[in-house]
């Protein structure tokens, strides 16, 4: 019985998010975005600004390396990320705005269960919008070789086979940890408006601030940590302390925020 009232939820969430408004903007927003990044990556190789984030550039030699036809893809993964947070977020916040949450306890009255199966729809359309990233991503890695004068042998060999399950894997996670942010602050704020902005103006402006300031605050900001999981580490951030702080930050606020979501009112 409670797996029928778990795919009750997964099917009931989906059926918001499968709207053309929320799907295909989505979904077109997040192939724009990585086509950009990934565009910018070959179009400027030779541009003495720089061709990645912050002004940094991306060799020849490095693009044409087995790992070369995801760098685009990873780069863009915290842009993907700040989709699915304001995804995540709106659709968990505003159950409260709109008031169906009550009308869905009816239906499932065990909080836990609801939470869950909403976050595992949610969970399932962040992987179908990395899956088109990743294609959009690297169809045009191909597509802009030839203009970059970037070889692509290595590309198709299986060591590139290898760096591609991995770097999937890694911007999936990011961007599903994104989108748990997301949740948690639709689930504390329990106003879209307000967990969107909230979550933006943290991860893009506060967050980059802070690290302008003093640059080894990156090594303890989530958004940083977060997008760092997605490039594998970095030289200043490593990949495993990337993930065991994210973990530390998503599991200790889950928590807080599942403890109020069964005790607090369901209305705004």
């Amino acid at each position: 019985m409670n797996q029928i009232f778990k795919a009750q939820v997964f099917r009931a969430e989906w059926r918001k998010l499968r709207r053309p408004t929320l799907f295909l903007g989505t979904m077109l927003a997040s192939a724009g975005l990585t086509g950009l990044v990934t565009s910018l990556l070959f179009l400027l190789i030779d541009s003495p600004q720089g061709n990645s984030d912050r002004g940094n550039m991306i060799s020849r030699e490095i693009l044409q390396l087995p790992s070369g036809l995801t760098i685009g893809f990873s780069n863009a993964a915290g842009l993907l990320g700040i989709v699915a947070l304001c995804v995540f977020a709106a659709q968990t916040a505003q159950e409260y705005t709109y008031g169906t949450l009550r009308n869905l306890l009816v239906r499932q009255p065990r909080r836990l269960q609801l939470l869950l199966g909403k976050y595992v729809s949610m969970a399932s359309f962040a992987i179908v919008m990395v899956i088109l990233a990743a294609l959009v991503s690297m169809s045009l890695a191909f597509g802009l070789s030839g203009k970059a004068k970037v070889s692509t042998d290595a590309w198709v060999t299986s060591d590139a086979l290898q760096e591609m399950t991995k770097t999937f894997g890694n911007v999936l996670l990011s961007v599903i940890a994104f989108g748990t942010v997301g949740m948690i602050l639709g689930l504390l704020l329990r106003s879209p408006i307000s967990a969107i902005s909230l979550g933006v103006i943290w991860l893009l402006i506060v967050e980059n601030i802070l690290v302008a300031v003093k640059s080894s605050l990156g090594n303890w900001m989530p958004g940083s940590l977060m997008s760092t999981i997605a490039v594998g580490g970095t030289t200043d951030i490593s990949y495993t302390h990337s993930l065991t702080m994210v973990a530390i930050y998503l599991v200790a606020s889950s928590a807080i925020v599942i403890a109020l979501f069964k005790r607090r009112d369901v209305s705004n």
